[in-house]
C-alpha cells in the first residue's frame, strides 16, 4: 500500500515545530536574563547603600544625616535647636513645649514652602529640585524596604543596652574627625575636651562601649566636620543636593566629606569586606535605636522634601555659627 503523504509537507511541519520551540526558548531566556540583570543591579545598589556610609557621618552626631535615609540626625539637630526656643516661648495649647508652632509662627502660612526659604527666612538655592525630589523618594523607599526591616529584626533579638553600647563605640571612633576640625576652627578647648573624652572612654570605657567621660566627668562631644570648617571660613553651601542613601546635603558638605573620610579609622581597616561589614552593622544598629522617629516627622510634614531641605540647611547654618 502506497503512502500518499507528501514528504515535503511533513518536513515543513517538523521545522515549524522546531522553530516555534526555539523562539519560545529564546523568549524565556531573554525574560530570565532581564530579571537576572534587574536583581543583580538591585543587589549592587543595596550593597553600595550599606557600604558607602562613612561612620563619621552618622555615629550619633546630630545635624548631618537621617537614620536610614540620610536625614534623621538633621531632624534631631534641628529639634535640639527648636527645644531651646520653645523653652522661651512657653508651652503650647496642650501643655507641651511647642510654643514655636503657636499662632503667628512661620508654619501658619507655610511661607517657606512657597518661596523656598528656610526657617530662618534665607532663600535656599535649589536649582536641582526635580532631581532632589526624586532622590528623596528613592531614599525613602530604601528606608522602608531595606533598612527599617533589617533594623527592626536586629532590635528584636538584641537588647537595647547592647545596642547603645555599640553606638557609643562607633561614636568614639569618630574622634579624629571631630578633633581635627575643632583644631582647624581654632576651638582648642573643645579639641582638648574631645581628646580627654577619647582617652577616658577608650580605656576606662573599654574601647568606647561605655561613656564614663560624659557620665562621670561631664565631658561632652563637640561634633565638627570639614563642611562646618569650610563654612566657618566663609565658604558657602552652594546648591542643595540630595545624595543617594546619604540624603540632604549641599555642594560644600558633599565635597567636604572626602577629607573627613580619610580621617575615619574604618577607612584603614583591611580587608575592605570587613570595613564594609562594620559600616553596615553601624548603620543598622544606629537605626534600631531610632525606629519610628522618621515616620513621625514624615507624618507631620506638609511637603516632606521641602521640610528635610529646610531643616538641613538651617541646622547646618546654626552649627557653623556656634
Amino acid at each position: 500500500m502506497e503512502n500518499n503523504a507528501d514528504p515535503g509537507k511533513g518536513d515543513s511541519a517538523v521545522m515549524k515545530t522546531i522553530m516555534a520551540g526555539k523562539a519560545a526558548f529564546n523568549e524565556e531566556k531573554i525574560t530570565c536574563s532581564g530579571v537576572s540583570v534587574v536583581l543583580f543591579a538591585a543587589s549592587v545598589f543595596i550593597f553600595i547603600f550599606y557600604c558607602s556610609v562613612p561612620c563619621s557621618l552618622h555615629a550619633g552626631e546630630a545635624g548631618d544625616l537621617v537614620a536610614a535615609s540620610g536625614m534623621q540626625e538633621a531632624i534631631e539637630g534641628q529639634s535640639e535647636g527648636d527645644s531651646k526656643d520653645s523653652d522661651e516661648s512657653g508651652p503650647g495649647p496642650d501643655g507641651d513645649d511647642f510654643g514655636e508652632f503657636e499662632s503667628g509662627s512661620d508654619f501658619d502660612d507655610f511661607e517657606e514652602f512657597e518661596t523656598g526659604a528656610g526657617e530662618d527666612g534665607e532663600k535656599v538655592y535649589d536649582p536641582l529640585s526635580g532631581y532632589n525630589r526624586f532622590m528623596t523618594k528613592v531614599n525613602d523607599r530604601l528606608y522602608f524596604w531595606v533598612l527599617k526591616p533589617a533594623a527592626s529584626g536586629y532590635a528584636t533579638v538584641t537588647p537595647e543596652l547592647m545596642r547603645k553600647s555599640v553606638n557609643r563605640f562607633f561614636k568614639n571612633l569618630g574622634y579624629p574627625v571631630r578633633f581635627v576640625n575643632n583644631v582647624l576652627q581654632f576651638k582648642i578647648q573643645r579639641a582638648g575636651v574631645e581628646t580627654a573624652r577619647f582617652l577616658v572612654n577608650s580605656t576606662v570605657g573599654i574601647a568606647g562601649f561605655a561613656d564614663p567621660a560624659g557620665k562621670w566627668m561631664d565631658l561632652q562631644a563637640y561634633p565638627e566636620d570639614f563642611g562646618q570648617t569650610l563654612g566657618v571660613y566663609g565658604v558657602g553651601g552652594g546648591f542643595h543636593l540630595v545624595l543617594p542613601v546619604l540624603g540632604p546635603s549641599n555642594l560644600r558638605d558633599s565635597l567636604a566629606g572626602i577629607p573627613d573620610g580619610y580621617l575615619e579609622p574604618l577607612h584603614y581597616v583591611e580587608p575592605w569586606e570587613l570595613a564594609a561589614g562594620l559600616r553596615v552593622y553601624d548603620r543598622i544598629n544606629y537605626t534600631s535605636l531610632h525606629l519610628g522617629e522618621y515616620e513621625s516627622y514624615k507624618r507631620d510634614a506638609v511637603d516632606w522634601y521641602i521640610f528635610l531641605r529646610n531643616i538641613y540647611e538651617s541646622n547646618r547654618k546654626r552649627k557653623i555659627e556656634e
